[in-house]
């Protein structure tokens, strides 16, 4: 490889990270939220009481735990290329498991429904970007 397929190997390798950090950003800044403030959450779950603030809280800790995969992912995507494969399934998993989610909801269930729409919508994005991220990181053929 010659300096300066090296260098745009780099760069899109910088463009993986900045797209995965920019998931990751966002998904702990929501579970960091659920975390420390579950109140201001818990009625767009329908939920009431101590328990909807708990059940919240639990929220915010399952997705800091589906996030402690991204950071050796972004510290070397063009590395860890399985544990980034594992990053898209989570994302999939997630978008597929709040769609079927969301077409179970009955009608009464509406406010629960916009919220989870919201969840659908970012992870739909969220998995986007990561395919990007993972096809920019891919080894280049010389």
């Amino acid at each position: 490889m010659d300096k300066q397929d090296s260098s745009a190997g780099m760069g899109r390798v910088w463009v993986s990270r900045a797209l995965v950090a920019l998931v990751f950003f966002i998904n702990v800044q929501c579970a960091l939220q659920f975390v420390i403030w579950p109140e201001a959450y818990t009625a767009a779950y329908q939920l009431e009481g101590a328990a909807a603030v708990a059940i919240v809280q639990s929220f915010g800790i399952c997705f800091l735990m589906w996030n402690a995969t991204y950071p050796p992912v972004i510290a070397r995507p063009h590395r860890y290329r399985m544990l980034f494969a594992v990053v898209i399934a989570q994302q999939l998993i997630g978008l597929v498991g709040e769609s079927l989610l969301y077409a179970s909801l009955s009608p009464e269930l509406a406010q629960l429904g916009s919220s989870v729409m919201r969840f659908i919508v970012f992870d739909g994005a969220g998995l986007v970007l990561l395919v990007i991220a993972f096809l920019a990181a891919r080894p280049q053929r010389s």
